[in-house]
This record gives structure tokens, sequence and C-alpha cells, in this order.
């Protein structure tokens, strides 16, 4: 594992450009690590249970869930291992170095656990037994915010957890560990605190790779797998369209969606006037001479189109309100959640913007006929809608046809 070059120092404000590029790093990274990364990462700590059926079959229900690790302990390893399903990390807590030869006795002597602990020579040892490891730390200082992020640098894991209710000190361990390959785990400390367990996944809008989170209530797990549903990372496929038309065609209703978050520069949302797709539009996060940026906000096309969200749903542009989900998509087509704060309708010129896929499916956006309008290139760069020609390359998403209230539904249809 490489090092960060160097420790974030606490007064150091985490600018939206340095989101973004952490962003970025870890989405470079997530190419290179184990299928985990491809969804959130949520571990379980089985500590003072001895069978799956503990607590009315807590553990039982967890393994049936959303769960991606189990983190296991030398007094209940025997009993637990064997029930772990194959998809499940198994993570091994080892105080002692001799902890370890628990492992041995296992199928294939253990060598699918990672190992974890917070003692830096025994994880060396478990290194040279060939385990993939994972360094466990207790933050309630300056000093062991830094040793921990300096001796984690070095290990597959790193599982923190804080004192303090504030996520400033989790900020900057995000920060300082984006050039590393490191995945970050949050350790929850109260397992009724739900609440923490979610907001952690959404830190600086990158959030921890995943948390431990390790509720001893039925009712705290349903709360947390329910509200985990809504956060899981999600990505829809991006596509390069030739733009083949564009020309403008009068005045006509259009709308500014201003949400409760920043965008980044590659990102974006997906607006389209018929089901079979949208192309790309740009927030207002790029110079303008005549006007301050609106990095909240996207001016995003005529009100009837259709915004594009999550559960292959879409919404009509009228349709949304302050409050409205929204779905942010970047350029490699990794989405996030945001809300709308406010529509902005106004009267505008209009231009119509049609562009075709390889397949030869058509679709078009319908925009603000301005120069200070811009539309995603292929490359994610920024391009002036009025400055448009055919054969331009765009970045958007092919949707088959079909939606009733926004709901995908199979059946004909012709949209032109």
């Amino acid at each position: 594992m490489s090092s960060p070059e160097t420790i974030i120092n606490m007064s150091e404000v985490v600018t939206m450009q340095k989101r973004e590029r952490i962003r970025l790093e870890r989405l470079e990274g997530d190419r290179n690590r184990s299928e985990e990364t491809s969804s959130l990462i949520v571990w379980f700590d089985s500590a003072g249970l001895s069978t799956p059926q503990d607590n009315e079959g807590l553990l039982e229900r967890v393994l049936n869930l959303s769960y991606t690790g189990l983190i296991l302990y030398p007094d209940n390893l025997s009993a637990l291992a064997p029930v772990i399903p194959a998809r499940v990390r198994k993570v091994f807590h080892a105080e002692h170095a001799e902890d370890l030869e628990r492992l041995a006795s296992l199928p294939q002597g253990g060598q699918d656990f990672v190992v974890t602990s917070p003692d830096a020579q025994v994880l060396a040892r478990a290194a040279e037994l060939g385990r993939k490891t994972c360094y466990r730390a207790y933050v309630d200082d300056g000093e062991s915010l830094h040793q921990s992020i300096r001796e984690g640098s070095h290990h597959d894991y790193l599982m923190i957890r804080f004192r303090d209710p504030t996520n400033i000190p989790l900020e900057l361990v995000i920060a300082s560990l984006q050039a590393t390959n490191t995945v970050l785990i949050k350790e929850i400390s109260a397992p009724s605190d739900v609440d923490d367990a979610i907001v952690t996944l959404g830190v600086m809008e990158v959030g921890a790779d995943g948390v431990m989170f390790s509720p001893r209530s039925h009712g705290a797990l349903s709360e947390f797998v329910s509200r985990l549903g809504r956060l899981e990372r999600t990505s829809v496929k991006l596509e390069v369209a030739t733009l083949v038309r564009t020309v403008p065609i009068g005045m006509g209703y259009r709308s500014c969606i201003d949400t409760t978050t920043l965008f980044s520069p590659t990102e974006g949302i997906l607006v389209g006037s018929t089901s079979q797709g949208g192309l790309l539009c740009c927030p207002e996060v790029f110079f303008l001479p005549y006007m301050e940026l609106r990095p909240f906000r996207v001016n995003a096309g005529a009100v009837h189109s259709y915004v594009y969200n999550f559960g292959n749903r879409t919404d009509y542009m009228s349709e949304l309100r302050a409050g409205s989900p929204v779905m942010i998509v970047d350029r490699t087509g990794t989405t996030r959640r945001s809300s709308v704060g406010r529509m902005k309708t106004e009267m505008r010129p209009l231009r119509l913007i049609e562009a075709e896929f390889q397949s030869g499916e058509r679709i078009n956006v319908i925009m603000q006929d301005d120069w200070h309008v811009r539309i995603f290139s292929d490359e994610a760069r920024p391009l002036n809608i009025t400055e448009l020609r055919p054969g331009d390359k765009l970045l958007g998403q092919m949707a088959l046809p079909g939606r009733h209230v926004g709901i995908k539904v199979d059946e004909h249809i012709i949209e032109t």
C-alpha cells in the first residue's frame, strides 16, 4: 500500500474541487479493488454472539440481508464461520499473534479471512501468512487521528471508531486516504444510532467506503436496512450520441433545476423530450463572463421534458417541486441523490437539439436558446449549445421507450 503524501492539516478547508478529485480517484481505484466496492460495504460485529439464533435470530437475519461482511472472534469462530454465506466477507479479530492459529483449523487454513487488529505487529504477521489486513483504530484526539491514518494506509482496510460525534475527523481521514487503495470503514459506536451509520456513507459526498453497524435489536436493524436501500450506489450506462440537428424553435417555458447540492465539473442531469433517452445537461459550474457561477443549478430545458431519475423512473420537468428527489449523474455514469431546492420557470427562446446513438435511436432535448447554456461532450467538456454543429459528440443515456406516469411499461410506442 502507498502512503498518503501528507496528513491533512486540521484547519484545511475541503473545497468542492477537492471533493471532486477524491471522488474521481476513488472511482479509479474501484476498478482495481475487489467486487466488494461495487456497492456499499456494510460489516457486522458478532461480538457477544455465540450462535446465529442469539437475540431471537438476529445474526441469522443479518446474513440474509444486505450486509457484506461479518467480524468473528476467537470465542465464536468455530460456531459461526460455517454458516457465513460465500457472498459475505469473513473478518477475524485478533488481539494477539497466537489468535491467528485459530484460523489454521478452518478449511483452506482460513485464507479467505481478512484479519483485523489494533496491533500493527499482529497484522504484520497476518500479512506474512498471506492474508489481507485491516487496521482497527480508535480516535479520541489529534495524535490518535494521525496515527490511524499513517498506519491504516499500509493495510487493505482501515476500520476506525471515533469518540466524538462530529464528522470532521472522518472528513480528514477520507481526504488523507484519497491517493491510496485502503478501504475506509467507519465503526458506529452505538448499536442503535442508525442516523450516524447513514450519514457516514454520505460525508463529503464521497463518504466512507463503508460502515460497521451492529444493531442488537430487530427494530434498529429493520430501519437501517430500509434506509440503506435508498442510499445504494447505482450507475447508469452513458453512451456517445452524434448531433444531427440543432435549430431555434421560438418561445416557450423552460425550467432551471436548483438543487440542494453543489455539482462537480463532471456531473449533470439527464434530460430528454422522449422516453427513448436523454442527454447529460451541464450545471452552471463553468466560467461565464457576465454572471456569477451557480454550482447548484442546471438550466435543464423545456417544461414538457423528462428528467431521468432513480429506479428507471422519469419525472416531467413541470412536476418537480422543492423537496423532489433528483438523480445526479457524472461522466462515468455513477449516480448520487439530491433534492430539488427550487424550480425556476420562465418564458425564453428555445432550441431543439437532436442526436443519434450508434444504434440509430434518436433523442432530443429542448433547451433555452442562449450561448451560456451548455451540454456535455463525449469527453465531458461543456459545449455552448448555440455553437453546436452536426457531428458533435455528446454524452447521453439510451432507454427503452414506453412510460406511464413516469414508470417503465412494456408497450409499443413511437415518440417524435
